[in-house]
């Protein structure tokens, strides 16, 4: 068993040179009297000519487990983040919910106060806040959202503790996990510490799927008259795209995207049968006789439209029951519980011995021949808003989409129409965790840039989520390490989702009737564009439909020429018929 012995002062810098041999890349942090041992080992660090973890100063909690969220996405690889104790756990725990329902493994740490009070230890409690900063259970505040809590509690446990919760975060379903981290262990004198390398826990086995139930599924899929498939997140592996392609062609089978997190489906395949928002109406959930269900938490909303009452329903995914939730009740008459990387393969194949060729070509023809109505269709609606003020979002996204090269990476949170800005390939557009933690695009298209810095990354978000986002600690931090992307603000001065949640419930209520709607009121005449500035940033506040194309210009231009990061704050209205996020 290889084994190597670190040479060290102090437990912090053993824990910093466990997490470079393991892999952590950076070490996204908002520091506080809890990291005075941490601060001193990356000191070392330095002095040693060590670069990794690279220390990455985020001064706001949301902000930097958004960064190590949207690192992930576009390497694989968890990254570390660290709080100042309670009140930093606090501020970042939206964020981990976001990872916890996307299944974004982070490796989120905390300092904990310190326990001792009389000084007899280094690292003891010396300040006021070390009293009332303490709490009976510091992860209590998360733990529904993460998969392992622990604190670190002597220098023998740091390897077994750090490799366990690499471990268990990297274990599918994947996720956050969570480490406190007292002020007197992290001081500790150490020498040397000795730990195997490279770790001896690995956690990678496919998840295969029980032939049966293949079998079954294929049965009910060859012999529908409406199938239909639908996915959120299967994208989240590129394998697994290739693999729905594969079914998709073994059947015809339509395939929606709903509420897409990641891209699932080439949208330019004939099989593509567009992407779902809440508002739209799409018949052909309650028309379809088997719905295959893969990586989708959500695949319709039963109390607007359902399958009917004797369609199949098929679950495939690593936890097709979503165990996590509460509560979920879609049926599942077939469950596959598997990757679908490596289950749709062999559906596909299951599925070829069976179909009869006839059916499959006249359906994909009339696949082809509905999307080519639906494009039209779109293409008419986006037209007609190019001299609309304020400027229509189908008229917005057609000019982000047009603006967009190959190399860019869309963090989208909400507002981007997917119809008229449709992502090239895998990777290159990432959509909202369905846990709505407002404000998750700026950190995560930071966390991508610097994950991806060779590409152009592009956040488009709707004004309120720029405000969740903490703008000045987004802009700073991309400033001190050179991250620069652009934002493109949707400003349409209003938290819409709630106005339309108000007229859905009371259709006939006085809100709707009086078209009042109290608390959803934002501004558009803030000019968001003048944060950017003070961070050395491009702004620009644009409410001419006509001028969009050449402010993006300009912009992505800042950005991929100058290195600096920019910000669009465009003034806007939904127009009918555009979907609502």
């Amino acid at each position: 068993m290889p084994t190597k012995t670190l040479r060290v002062e102090t437990v912090a810098q053993a824990y910093l040179e466990l997490l470079r041999d393991r892999g952590i890349d950076c070490f996204f942090a908002n520091a506080g009297t809890d990291f005075a041992s941490i601060v001193d080992a990356f000191a070392r660090f330095a002095t040693d000519g060590n670069t990794s973890p690279r220390p990455i100063v985020v001064p706001h909690e949301f902000v930097a487990v958004s960064m190590a969220h949207g690192y992930y996405l576009v390497t694989g690889r968890p990254q570390a983040v660290m709080v100042h104790v309670t009140v930093g756990t606090a501020n970042g725990v939206g964020a981990i919910i976001n990872a916890a329902r996307t299944q974004v493994p982070v490796l989120f740490t905390a300092g904990r106060t310190p326990i001792t009070e009389d000084g007899s230890l280094a690292g003891a409690r010396d300040t006021h806040i070390h009293w009332a900063q303490e709490a009976y259970d510091q992860a209590g505040m998360l733990r529904e959202y993460v998969k392992w809590d622990y604190e670190l509690r002597q220098p023998a446990q740091l390897e077994a503790v750090v490799d366990r919760a690499l471990e268990l975060a990297m274990a599918e379903p994947r996720g956050p996990v969570y480490l406190t981290l007292p002020r007197e262990v992290l001081a500790q004198p150490l020498s040397e510490l000795t730990i195997s390398s490279p770790p001896r826990r690995q956690v990678a086995s496919r998840r295969y799927p029980d032939p049966a139930r293949i079998e079954e599924a294929a049965e009910r899929l060859a012999a529908a008259r409406r199938p239909l498939i639908v996915t959120a997140e299967l994208g989240r592996s590129r394998d697994a795209v290739d693999g729905l392609v594969a079914l998709a062609d073994a059947g015809a089978f339509p395939v929606l995207e709903m509420n897409p997190v990641y891209v699932n489906f080439p949208s330019d395949h004939p099989c593509h049968a567009g992407w779902f928002f809440g508002s739209q109406h799409y018949p052909e959930i309650a028309e379809a006789d088997v719905v295959l269900v893969i990586d989708c938490d959500v695949p319709w909303y039963p109390s607007r439209a359902r399958p009917g009452d004797d369609a199949t329903v098929i679950q495939l995914a690593v936890d097709p029951f979503y165990s996590r939730y509460p509560m979920r009740s879609y049926p599942c008459d077939v469950p596959v519980a598997a990757e679908p990387a490596v289950a749709l393969p062999l559906l596909a194949a299951a599925v070829r011995r069976r179909v009869d060729p006839a059916v499959v070509a006249a359906r994909r023809e009339a696949l082809r021949a509905a999307q080519r109505a639906r494009r039209e269709t779109w293409d008419r609606a986006a037209s007609a808003e190019a001299r609309h003020t304020p400027i229509g979002f189908q008229w917005a996204s057609r000019c982000i989409g047009e603006a967009l090269g190959p190399d860019t990476i869309v963090v989208n949170e909400y507002p981007l129409d997917m119809r008229h800005a449709p992502p090239p390939g895998p990777g290159t557009c990432f959509g909202s965790p369905h846990s709505g933690g407002l404000g998750w695009a700026l950190g995560t298209a930071l966390g991508a840039k610097l994950g991806a810095p060779d590409r152009t990354v592009v956040a488009t978000v709707g004004d309120g989520a720029y405000v969740f986002g903490a703008p000045t600690a987004t802009h700073l931090a991309a400033q001190l390490h050179k991250l620069p992307f652009l934002t493109v603000i949707f400003n349409n001065a209003a938290w819409e989702a709630v106005e339309r949640a108000t007229r859905q419930v009371h259709p006939d209520g006085w809100a709707a009737t009086s078209r009042t709607f109290p608390l959803t009121g934002l501004s558009s005449a803030a000019h968001y564009e003048e944060i950017v500035r003070g961070f050395g940033g491009h702004g620009e506040r644009v409410e001419d439909p006509a001028e969009l194309p050449e402010a993006l210009r300009r912009a992505l231009r800042v950005v991929r020429e100058e290195g600096r990061q920019a910000v669009l704050n465009v003034v806007c209205r939904r127009q009918t018929g555009s979907p609502k996020g």
